[in-house]
């Protein structure tokens, strides 16, 4: 039976850390879902005070190759409430589907309840970002710790 765990990251390097892990560990791109914005805060080459510009793959490091490296099915959204966003894996084509419905519509798509989806939603408006992975009960419990141990919050599984 496959379930899903959902977190949101202060930091695109923990986000990071967490995504290269799990490919680490073999769960499939395909089961790897990362929403962000994408505000396009740069200075100088390196990410400014906001959220990271994750369209230009600086920050995502080398071992992902940059956003379009970084899972399968990248794509760059307009939201309406929360403006331009960056995301990727399977959440991404749900995402495209349910542009109307904003976020938190996607995700309630995806299984996610609609009050926690709202909550999600929020969470990106305010620059965070969200990871999501879809596996076996066994491989979710790690995954769960995993988003723990890299100082994920909001985590709920589905």
């Amino acid at each position: 039976m496959e379930k899903t765990v959902i977190g949101v990251f202060q930091h695109h390097r923990d986000a990071e850390k967490t995504v290269d892990e799990l490919k680490r560990r073999g769960v499939p791109e395909k089961d790897i879902s990362l929403v962000a914005r994408d505000d396009g805060k740069m200075k100088g080459g390196h990410p400014g005070d906001g959220m990271h510009d994750l369209s230009s793959g600086i920050g995502w490091g080398s071992t992902i190759g940059g956003v379009t490296g970084l899972l399968a099915g990248v794509g760059a959204l307009a939201i309406p409430g929360i403006g331009p966003i960056i995301a990727a894996g399977p959440l991404a084509a749900t995402l495209t589907g349910a542009v109307a419905g904003g976020v938190a519509g996607g995700l309630m798509d995806y299984g996610i309840p609609k009050n926690e989806s709202h909550e999600y939603e929020q969470r990106l408006k305010e620059g965070k970002i969200l990871l999501m992975v879809r596996s076996d009960v066994p491989e979710v419990d790690k995954a769960k710790r995993l988003f723990e141990e890299n100082g994920a919050s909001d985590i709920h599984v589905h």
